[in-house]
């Protein structure tokens, strides 16, 4: 079990998070579900993150205390599926290839579970398109549902913000610095209140 575990540290809620080579997914949360020390049974998992960073969070109702198990993978690398040791994954795992893509070696059922069958991509991806690449209506020329490419009447907005107008113009030029001080300076006011005019 130690050969799977890269590294341990508490997180900012003070949970324990164990982050593990992707091979060691099977054995790692078996020996955490099974074990009387620890006895994590309940447990849900999720993908977030931008570098395929898996996420297993686990709960010990006996021992009241909170497991975070990490793990990593990319675009082409399947994962193994945690089904054999928590039947209840089957859903969260199909969520996650439908949704980011994900492969799980060894799921029994590993479709679609959120999108329709015909989609293609995993929308919650950073490279899927804001739009889709398809667009679903009901057509009353064919009296059935269509998809068709998408069609934008207007092109996606590019904001650039930086801004015309300069905040420090001269920020990292220090003569310029020293010009507008002596400008500053001459601006004082004088030591006197100025005179009211008398009527």
């Amino acid at each position: 079990l130690p050969k799977y575990v890269q590294k341990v540290r508490i997180g900012h809620v003070k949970e324990l998070e164990i982050c593990i080579h992707p091979d060691g997914i099977v054995p790692v949360l078996s020996f955490l579900k099974n074990h009387h020390n620890a006895q994590f049974c309940c447990r849900y998992h999720s993908d977030g993150r931008t570098d395929q960073t898996i996420v297993y969070n686990l709960l010990s109702l006996r021992y009241n205390s909170r497991i975070r198990v990490l793990t990593y993978t990319d675009e082409l690398t399947p994962v193994d599926s945690s089904c054999s040791v928590f039947q209840a994954s089957n859903w969260y795992e199909r969520e996650i290839w439908d949704m980011y893509g994900v492969f799980f070696a060894d799921h029994p059922d590993l479709r679609r579970i959120l999108t329709d069958y015909g989609f293609q991509g995993h929308p919650q991806r950073k490279d899927f398109p804001l739009t889709g690449y398809t667009e679903m209506r009901y057509d009353d020329e064919y009296k059935r549902v269509v998809i068709e490419p998408v069609e934008l009447a207007q092109e996606f907005r590019k904001f650039d913000y930086n801004s015309p107008w300069e905040t420090f113009p001269a920020f990292r030029d220090p003569k310029a610095d020293a010009d507008k001080a002596k400008l500053l300076d001459s601006e004082k006011p004088s030591e006197e209140p100025p005179k009211l005019k008398e009527k």
